[in-house]
């Protein structure tokens, strides 16, 4: 009798064990299901879309930071300011030509060199990298021929300029009209502005403020 009521005790002692430890294990378990079950965030994504975990929102968050050194880099490798041309003509009276030994003499005397492209420049502190101006032939395609200048007859040259350069967009297109007045006189030639009208001094003047307002801009900008 003694032996059956200490394994009765036995029994209930390890059944009171199991109940406890079932239920330590259950209650163990809950915290990580209901983790499981619980909705996961969602936010806005940078394409629009949604990030439903953690992971995602910090691959997000990290593409984030990309877009900032992206923008970073724009900045730095921003390409230079738009450019402006500003151009005129310089023509033979008279729907004539000029003799091309006499106009490459008369382009050098006002200070332009022959170079890049066959055509003339006047360079800046005889820097050929930094050109202020320039002389096209009216014949395309816009080069001269200097080993058979002799033969040849030009209607008509371009000057232009393009800006930004080396100077001063005012003061490089003074340098230009300078040189335009001066081919003008010593070829008795007509100094017509880029549509082929006469380059008025109202017309000058217009010019010159098209180039204030361009500087200006790129200030600003």
């Amino acid at each position: 009798m003694d032996g059956l009521r200490w394994l009765l005790l036995l029994f209930g002692l390890l059944v009171i064990a199991g109940v406890y430890f079932y239920s330590r294990r259950e209650r163990d378990r809950k915290p990580s299901s209901i983790l499981k079950a619980r909705p996961q965030r969602v936010e806005p994504s940078l394409d629009g879309g949604v990030a439903t975990s953690d992971a995602e929102l910090q691959e997000e968050q990290y593409a984030g930071e990309d877009l900032d050194s992206v923008e970073d880099d724009v900045v730095t490798n921003a390409p230079s300011p738009r450019q402006k041309i500003v151009t005129m003509r310089l023509v033979a009276k008279k729907h004539g030509a000029f003799a091309g030994d006499e106009l490459i003499l008369n382009l050098r005397s006002v200070g332009m060199r022959h170079g890049k492209f066959g055509i003339f420049h006047r360079y800046h502190a005889d820097d050929e990298r930094k050109v202020i101006f320039s002389a096209a032939s009216l014949v395309e395609p816009g080069s001269f021929d200097l080993e058979n200048v002799k033969n040849q007859k030009i209607p008509g040259i371009s000057l232009f300029m393009v800006l930004p350069g080396p100077l001063d967009g005012c003061q490089a297109f003074d340098l230009m009209m300078e040189a335009g007045r001066t081919l003008t006189k010593a070829l008795h030639a007509e100094l017509l502005d880029e549509s082929g009208s006469t380059l008025s001094i109202q017309r000058e003047r217009y010019l010159r403020e098209e180039i204030i307002q361009y500087q200006h801009g790129i200030k600003v900008a």
